[in-house]
């Protein structure tokens, strides 16, 4: 919907879009939940690494606090990668990324069709008691439980590109509608099969003991997946400036910083300003599954299915007479969309809010 309403309207962005359509008295809006959607990025992502690097340091003998090895991880790494004004150098290393999720699926599946973390495994007792693979009788019959809806609020972050869809639309090569749907398709195809099976194999291993971060389940000693620590964090760590870079100039936006203000001294105050920010935040909240699924149920649904709704609903209302049968009946059609968002978005965040006094 995003796409059409950038070609119905010339949009060049999320908030361009709705200020083209909705108006611009209330363009802060969609403005103030993406920005807060790219922080909650970074600070999964500061999560992620703070684990992550302490598994692998651990694995080698060297025992650090996840606070310190965060705060290393931010001084040594992630504050200089943020401070740098171009980031065209990092495009190379979105391949890398994608290469090393395919061997975490691969690494994932071959512990899982090995057995070497069920019970009597090799690597069963490696792990604390806690992530140990545990698993109960409910069966299918558990997808029909109200929890469902934070897996589903957690989907929503796990798919989250839409705040950078009219960039994608005015990018891409002959940019047509039916070029921009068979992309978007066709990206979101390979992403929902690689979620899937990460999901399914993780799930399968650990059962109800998997961890927000599967990789947390798996042993230190285990070299295969100490590797898929490495390519996970390599992805996450150049994609880390690309998210922060949305979440700074967001900000900059929401201020209302005159361009000619906006100097390199100023930006990189700010930089160093929201990092810690993140940094201080990562090292309070553990626990991963509440930030994706909370994110998800609020700010997630409202950035894929309500505001593109409100949208497209006002953009083809305004075209009058011009519009087709079709849109039209779209435009009411989807009103069931924002609706089934706000549902969701409801429902989700209450039982993630409900998962943290368990």
């Amino acid at each position: 919907a995003i796409g059409r309403v950038c070609a119905l309207r010339n949009a060049v962005s999320y908030r361009d879009a709705w200020s083209k359509t909705v108006g611009e008295s209330s363009a802060w809006l969609p403005a103030a939940v993406c920005t807060f959607k790219t922080s909650s990025a970074n600070l999964a992502y500061s999560m992620i690494l703070a684990d992550t690097f302490k598994a692998l340091l651990s694995s080698v003998g060297v025992n650090l606090s996840r606070d310190t090895v965060l705060l290393g991880t931010t001084l040594s790494i992630l504050l200089p990668l943020c401070l740098l004004k171009n980031l065209s150098s990092l495009a190379p290393f979105s391949l890398l990324g994608i290469i090393g999720m395919m061997y975490t699926t691969f690494a994932m599946a071959f512990r899982y069709f090995g057995g070497s973390y069920a019970a009597g495994g090799k690597f069963f007792t490696d792990v604390a008691p806690s992530l140990q693979a545990s698993f109960g009788e409910v069966g299918a019959s558990g997808v029909v439980s109200a929890n469902a809806f934070i897996l589903i609020c957690m989907l929503s972050t796990a798919y989250m590109a839409h705040f950078n869809a009219p960039k994608y639309y005015l990018e891409l090569k002959n940019n047509t509608i039916e070029r921009y749907n068979k992309v978007v398709a066709t990206s979101f195809g390979i992403s929902i099969a690689i979620f899937a099976l990460v999901s399914s194999f993780g799930f399968l291993t650990f059962g109800a003991a998997s961890n927000g971060l599967i990789l947390n389940n798996y042993s230190n000693k285990d070299s295969i997946m100490a590797f898929s620590r490495i390519a996970v964090a390599i992805s996450i760590v150049f994609s880390y400036p690309l998210a922060f870079v949305g979440f700074r100039d967001g900000v900059i936006d929401l201020l209302k910083i005159p361009a000619e203000k906006r100097t390199d001294t100023k930006l990189n105050q700010l930089t160093i300003i929201l990092l810690g920010i993140i940094t201080a935040l990562a090292s309070k909240v553990k626990d991963l599954s509440f930030l994706l699924s909370f994110a998800g149920a609020t700010l997630g649904n409202a950035l894929i299915y309500v505001f593109p709704a409100v949208m497209f609903r006002k953009a083809i209302k305004d075209l009058g007479e011009s519009a087709t049968a079709s849109q039209k009946l779209e435009a009411k059609g989807i009103l069931g969309v924002a609706g089934l968002g706000i549902g969701m978005g409801v429902v989700g965040a209450k039982m993630a809010l409900k998962s943290l006094s368990k």
